[in-house]
């Protein structure tokens, strides 16, 4: 702990090391330690710790968790730079359009405005006008959407809503139920690996799934494992985890492999998953270019439109 406290990058993480170092020094257990910065160690590890602790393969344990923070870093890595090129896409477009109201539209518009327009082109500039003189007020308009969206998916009913829009969000819905269902498995069996009971070890994963409708579920079954029941069964209840994944489960139960099944699955799911991510990121980037394209398209069109009929004019 002294030497993981001198190479730390961070200040305060060299703080809370040395915090650590302190109460251990002093006779607290490493988790008991780890417990009193939240904000650094998760429930989660810090209860796989306290089983290591008690069980005398604290090492084992240390080692376990280190793999377990690779792969979720691994995985949120896979997604989070897969959508950085379809969000610059998205931000250039944007862009471009905004310049094209705002800059080249105006400047055109005195020279189109002496004729009857065709609806395109009113579109176009009545777009712009908001753009160039009502901006304040747009982003004012925007300002409270965002407050009232915020503050109703912040209620009860609006984060239930919210979960259940995460789960059946076409395209993303299923891989977003697969990334958490993975994280469940992987902490579930890593935590049963330690030595945690099979209700405390539910109680603390559910959290994991980041979803309040898999959390509900989660919790619900654990009440069930307490009343005598097999997990496979309120799981399978909930409707939320595949079929496939409760026939595993349930026969990993009767052979009493459960937390080799568990990670096992979390293995397999996130290696589909992350190619399903691939799958879904190749769809996306043409399909942002073509939405951007047509919208391009429509505004040189609608300016394109008077002017064509200025040149037909002409010759007649």
């Amino acid at each position: 702990l002294h030497v993981l406290s001198q190479q730390a990058a961070s200040p305060a993480l060299t703080r809370i090391l040395r915090e650590v170092h302190d109460d251990v020094a002093g006779g607290a257990t490493l988790a008991d330690a780890f417990d009193r910065h939240p904000q650094a160690f998760s429930h989660l590890h810090v209860s796989m710790i306290r089983a290591g602790e008690k069980g005398g393969f604290l090492e084992e344990v240390l080692s376990r968790v280190s793999e377990f923070v690779r792969r979720q870093d691994e995985l949120r890595n896979k997604f989070v730079g897969s959508m950085i090129y379809p969000c610059v896409l998205l931000l250039g477009g944007l862009t471009a359009i905004t310049v094209l109201m705002m800059v080249v539209v105006p400047k055109i518009r005195p020279l189109l405005e002496a004729q009857d327009l065709p609806w395109p082109t009113m579109v176009v500039f009545g777009i712009s006008d908001v753009l160039g003189t009502r901006y304040l007020e747009v982003l004012g308009v925007l300002l409270v959407v965002l407050m009232i969206a915020t503050g109703f998916f912040q209620s009860s009913f609006g984060r239930r809503l919210f979960a259940r829009l995460q789960l059946r969000a076409v395209g993303f819905g299923k891989i977003y139920t697969m990334v958490a269902l993975c994280r469940f498995c992987r902490i579930f069996g890593t935590l049963l690996a330690n030595g945690i009971p099979i209700i405390n070890a539910l109680r603390i994963s559910k959290d994991s799934t980041g979803n309040e409708i898999l959390a509900e579920a989660i919790d619900k079954a654990a009440d069930s494992v307490t009343a005598g029941e097999a997990l496979a069964q309120p799981l399978a209840k909930s409707k939320v985890f595949p079929p496939a994944m409760m026939d595993m489960i349930s026969v990993a139960e009767e052979s009493n492999t459960l937390e080799k099944v568990l990670i096992g699955i979390a293995d397999t799911q996130e290696a589909r998953t992350a190619r399903q991510i691939d799958l879904f990121v190749r769809l996306l980037e043409p399909m942002m270019l073509l939405i951007m394209g047509v919208l391009v398209m429509f505004i040189a069109v609608a300016l394109l439109l008077p002017i064509l009929r200025m040149a037909t004019s002409g010759f007649r």
